[in-house]
């Protein structure tokens, strides 16, 4: 029997965001896990949906019968596969960014430099500037600014499947919820630098070139830079 999991409990308003919709916009992911500070890999990339709370691949079997989230990290911040969240709530004018191959949502606003200027598309709350039809450039934008407007927050929230978010799903997780990017068919961030960029890509540029020396370059520089000295004689045969 499949358990539905209401998103509010009974005398709630709902103008009021959920625990666990507050605590996965509130929470800090892919810091150390401090029950599990002495192992490796042990980033918090899981949220539980039961606890409100962010986990770590080790957390994992404590947590085997509740409803679980995984977060991925996509220039410096926190995202979540939109085939995800939208089975929590309407992720409707939100807009997504592809890594491989998987829309995604980001979790919070992020810092700008720049000011929009002109009658750009831009965000409801934080004036980023978006692609069209878009209003908002995260999750935490959309709900923020529907709570400000006294909007019913139920109205966007869904009952969600459990079995949708059981520990299964993460058989296959990396221990260190590290995600290659792939943002070739998403709009392009326009804060997003040369660096961070290359962070991404580096595991497919960094490669061993053919014909290459197989010398560390402080050896070729010491062997480059030697001072001449005496000639040295072949020894007589």
């Amino acid at each position: 029997m499949k358990r539905v999991r209401e998103v509010y409990g009974s005398g709630v308003e709902t103008s009021m965001k959920p625990a666990w919709l507050e605590g996965l916009m509130a929470e800090t992911f892919f810091g150390g896990c401090g029950v599990h500070q002495n192992r490796r890999k042990n980033e918090k990339n899981v949220f539980c949906l039961h606890c409100c709370l962010s986990i770590c691949p080790h957390c994992l079997p404590s947590h085997r019968s509740h409803p679980l989230l995984q977060v991925r990290r996509y220039v410096y911040h926190d995202v979540v596969r939109l085939g995800d969240l939208e089975k929590l709530i309407d992720c409707s004018y939100i807009q997504p960014y592809t890594i491989n191959g998987a829309k995604v949502i980001f979790l919070n606003q992020r810092p700008q430099s720049r000011s929009c200027k002109g009658s750009a598309n831009i965000c409801f709350t934080c004036e980023r500037i978006l692609q069209e039809p878009f209003h908002f450039c995260s999750l935490s934008c959309k709900v923020n600014y529907l709570v400000n407007q006294g909007e019913d927050l139920s109205a966007i929230l869904f009952r969600f499947d459990e079995s949708d978010f059981t520990i299964s799903q993460f058989e296959g997780l990396r221990m260190d919820g590290s995600e290659i990017i792939d943002d070739d068919d998403g709009p392009i961030l326009e804060d997003q630098s040369t660096s961070n960029s290359a962070i991404f890509r580096e595991p497919n540029t960094v490669k061993k070139k053919k014909g290459s020396s197989g010398f560390l370059p402080g050896i070729v520089l010491s062997l480059g830079n030697r001072r001449k000295g005496a000639p040295h004689r072949a020894p007589l045969s």
